[in-house]
């Protein structure tokens, strides 16, 4: 048994506990070695516990849900996009608490107050979020898209892209919608948001930052009929040799221990469960397209945030985020 020092133990706090990436912070911190759940803030179930919510969650986590938040060394907020500015205006926080918010309130536009939120892809800023004290998660599919055309946009190679994606009903949130009942998603695939989702910006931000050219990105989600992740297909023109573009993945992702490059085919199930983006390639004439998978409540979300939080803490980058996909 590895050996703690209570020195290194700090204390987390997660507003919006009782949504699915903030339960999903639950069963991933719980298993942390270095930090302990203070409490788990809810506007709409105080009182509660949270396993009377989430059954699967009897016997790892009892703690009762509050509306009444404490001090604690890492913060993180898991509300509806466009709040976490509102909360955090109305309950200061300590200038050294860790802050990560999991909305989409910092990744665009970073500062609010004193802080200057660094935007949380680990693969392209794991140098600037190295103690970090305020830290804007990606969006789910911005991390999916982003994780397939980066290689591409270091070396200027993108110029005009055309994505799709499907996700799974977690990806809209708890509150019953009327495109998340069971018995309209099942059996059923649709399109939503074409060509105007709000990851558009975000991903073009992080793109054109690195391109040297104006990158142009048309982008058409789909819901799926399943529970959860996240699949896309970036088509795009290249001249570059398919084993020459296999290689710029490899090498732009070498050191990275949650992104693998595949030089076979790719499932969605690869990738469930976990904190992992697989990546496929495939090449016709001078066209490519780009396959990526990740979890949207994983990589997408709340396991990106432990893993912002592990890189921010200068503690190993895969604590509690050794996770095994669902094989069957």
């Amino acid at each position: 048994m590895i050996e703690i020092n209570q020195k290194e133990i700090k204390t987390a706090g997660i507003i919006g506990a009782n949504g699915y990436t903030g339960s999903e912070l639950v069963r991933l911190l719980v298993f942390h070695p270095h930090v302990s759940l203070s409490f788990l803030y809810s506007r709409s179930n105080p009182g509660t516990k949270i396993s009377d919510l989430y059954p699967d969650l009897a016997a790892v986590c009892e703690m009762v849900l509050t509306n009444q938040p404490e001090e604690v060394d890492i913060l993180f907020l898991c509300l509806p996009h466009k709040e976490s500015q509102n909360w955090l205006a109305q309950n200061p926080v300590k200038d050294e608490t860790v802050v990560i918010d999991l909305g989409n309130d910092f990744r665009r536009e970073g500062n609010f107050g004193n802080r200057n939120f660094i935007y949380g892809l680990p693969e392209i800023n794991k140098k600037k979020l190295l103690g970090a004290r305020s830290i804007a998660n990606p969006g789910c599919f911005a991390t999916a898209i982003q994780l397939a055309l980066l290689p591409l946009a270091q070396k200027g190679l993108l110029n005009e892209v055309f994505t799709t994606g499907i996700t799974g009903s977690t990806g809209a949130g708890q509150s019953l919608q009327a495109t998340t009942h069971f018995t309209w998603r099942n059996d059923n695939v649709s399109a939503y948001k074409t060509l105007t989702h709000q990851h558009v910006d975000e991903i073009l931000q992080q793109l054109v930052s690195f391109n040297t050219n104006d990158v142009s990105l048309n982008f058409v989600p789909w819901r799926g009929d399943f529970a959860r992740g996240i699949f896309t297909s970036s088509t795009l023109k290249i001249d570059l040799e398919l084993s020459k573009i296999f290689q710029l993945f490899e090498d732009f992702y070498a050191d990275e221990p949650f992104v693998k490059v595949s030089e076979k085919a790719i499932d969605l199930k690869q990738v469930v469960n976990t904190n992992r983006c697989v990546i496929h390639i495939e090449k016709s004439g001078n066209v490519a397209v780009i396959h990526s998978a990740i979890d949207n409540l994983l990589k997408g979300a709340s396991g990106q945030a432990v893993q912002n939080m592990n890189i921010a803490m200068n503690w190993e980058e895969n604590l509690a985020l050794n996770l095994k996909p669902v094989a069957f």
